[in-house]
């Protein structure tokens, strides 16, 4: 209280006010005056003595506890890490598309794309635990619970039978065990630190260290080609295994060293330096970027009505509407500051409306691309990769439709209390649906492989080259019949036909003797009658 007051009456005293600070570090008082001189800022930002003051004493402290790599735990770590991606990538360990028929697969992709997420989290909560708050205990169960999930993804994958489901699931998973480890590590780091502040500076944190990721990623693939192209010019081969040791395992070194260069284990989200170096010009890149966003999308909603069609009918588009969400969303959060204190008053007035308004923008570009999805998939059929991205698409509404509301919305509480709220909201949203996709989606679009063995083996492979509905039809019979749970169902007419929704694309010609060795299921519609034989 008593600096409270002193500093009160200095607000125009820039000596007067010097000495006090003077006073206060020989007396062993710093903290009270800091604490004074923000209250004052917060209370007058457009007090340029207070303002030096608040900004000067936030160097001095974040000075004093300047981060410190722990690279002798970085290092091994790191390294085992890498070592771990290399072997991953062996031929030996590519993850096949497991056929109908016992004894055939087919290779699809190695183990490490998939089980890169879970191992480089394993390796990373190691460090944060060694190095930070040793609570080896929460680190342990998480570390096991994602490398568990690692796990189930290879167990259960083969239960979607047919080859484009089990690719896309595959392919998903390769997206979110990724999405599933930071979760992981977020729980371990916000835990004891569950306030909105804490979670949103988890998430800039996590930004900055993608950026930096990026930033190994592009410096590692030049040294590569320059490497390689070196040989290649003395007509010197380099082994595939060295090009491996190279690739996979440089990439194994990248999750653990960005992370540990960015973040300091010691201190909590909300306490890590964000307005200095990387943290510094990954806001400023964003917030410049947000007018030049504003425009593109300003340019894109006029130009719709004249392209209405595109993503209705090209899956391409489709999915650059989806890709271009998803980066919106990463800009609406990096330009977004973590304190009120770390911008002045008029800039974040332009940052609350900037905001504001490429939320507003996004949400109706987001609408669209979930109307063209539901489109595409209500005259084709479900697939796990429409299931996942209406899924994207709904959580991506509802969090850019929360962001634009805590822009507008008038109230009393702060407008970035707010915003941290709804991405609070968010974060949850998106661990909840990853952990959906890589759970749940081998039981919804799974099939009774049993039943499918008893099949001739030319209908097997059928099964497993398409997706349902699978119809078939034979050379010398007009009829068509649904191929369903090991049974061929007899479908009446060419209207019923029509108004199940069927088309004649799905429809697959086989031998009639092929044909007849099927067991008969129920006609449909269920009052047909009798099936008749092919």
């Amino acid at each position: 209280m008593y600096y409270h007051e002193t500093v009160s009456g200095l607000a125009d005293d820039p000596e007067r006010l010097e000495q006090v600070y003077q006073a206060a570090r020989r007396e062993g008082e710093s903290e009270a005056f800091q604490e004074a001189i923000h209250l004052h800022y917060q209370a007058a930002p457009d007090n340029l003595l207070f303002a030096a003051w608040f900004h000067r004493l936030k160097h001095t402290a974040q000075a004093a506890r300047r981060h410190v790599v722990a690279w002798g735990w970085v290092v091994p770590l790191a390294a085992v890490n890498g070592l771990l991606f290399w072997w991953l990538s062996d031929d030996r360990y590519t993850i096949p598309i497991a056929g109908v028929r016992p004894g055939t697969s087919d290779d699809f992709l190695p183990a490490v794309f998939v089980l890169a997420g879970p191992i480089a989290a394993a390796f990373l909560l190691t460090y944060l635990v060694a190095v930070g708050r040793r609570r080896w205990w929460l680190a342990g169960l998480i570390g096991a619970a994602l490398l568990a999930s690692g796990a189930y993804v290879l167990w259960v994958y083969p239960r979607l039978g047919t080859r484009p489901f089990q690719e896309q699931y595959l392919t998903l998973t390769m997206l979110h065990l990724p999405l599933l480890a930071w979760a992981g590590i977020g729980i371990y780091l916000i835990s004891g630190h569950r306030d909105p502040t804490t979670r949103f500076a988890f998430l800039i944190k996590s930004l900055e260290v993608f950026v930096m990721g990026g930033i190994f990623v592009i410096a590692g693939g030049l040294f590569t080609g320059i490497t390689i192209g070196l040989f290649d010019a003395l007509s010197v081969d380099v082994p595939r295994i060295v090009q491996r040791l190279i690739i996979a395992g440089g990439g194994g070194l990248i999750p653990v060293v960005a992370s540990a260069v960015l973040y300091d284990p010691t201190i909590a989200p909300a306490e890590q330096s964000f307005d200095e170096g990387l943290g510094r010009l990954v806001a400023l890149l964003m917030r410049l970027l947000l007018p030049l966003t504003l425009l593109v999308l300003v340019v894109y909603l006029g130009f719709i009505p004249f392209n209405f069609r595109e993503p209705f009918v090209n899956r391409d588009v489709l999915i650059i509407y989806n890709g271009m969400l998803f980066a919106v969303m990463a800009l609406v959060v990096g330009a977004t500051p973590v304190r009120q204190a770390d911008v002045s008053p008029r800039l974040g007035g332009w940052l609350r409306r900037a905001i504001g308004a490429v939320a507003i923008l996004a949400l109706f570009v987001s609408l669209y691309a979930l109307a063209a999805i539901l489109y595409r998939t209500s005259l084709d059929r479900l697939t796990p990769n429409r299931l996942a991205f209406i899924g994207w698409n709904v959580i991506n509404i509802g969090l850019l439709f929360l962001v634009a509301r805590a822009q507008w919305r008038p109230t009393s509480e702060p407008w970035l209390d707010r915003v941290f709220q709804a991405y609070r909201r968010g974060t949850v949203v998106y661990a909840a649906w990853s952990l959906v996709v890589v759970l749940a989606l081998p039981w919804i679009f799974g099939f009774d492989r049993a039943a499918v063995e008893t099949l001739p083996p030319a209908l097997q492979d059928i099964v497993y080259e398409y997706a349902q509905p699978i119809l078939l039809k034979c050379p010398a019979s007009p009829h068509i019949y649904l191929l369903e749970d090991g049974t061929k169902r007899w479908v009446d007419s060419i209207e019923t036909f029509n108004e199940r929704g069927y088309v004649w694309r799905d429809v697959r010609s086989v031998s009639c003797t092929d044909l007849r060795a099927v067991p008969n299921g129920t006609s449909i519609p269920a009052g047909a009658g009798a099936p008749p034989t092919p």
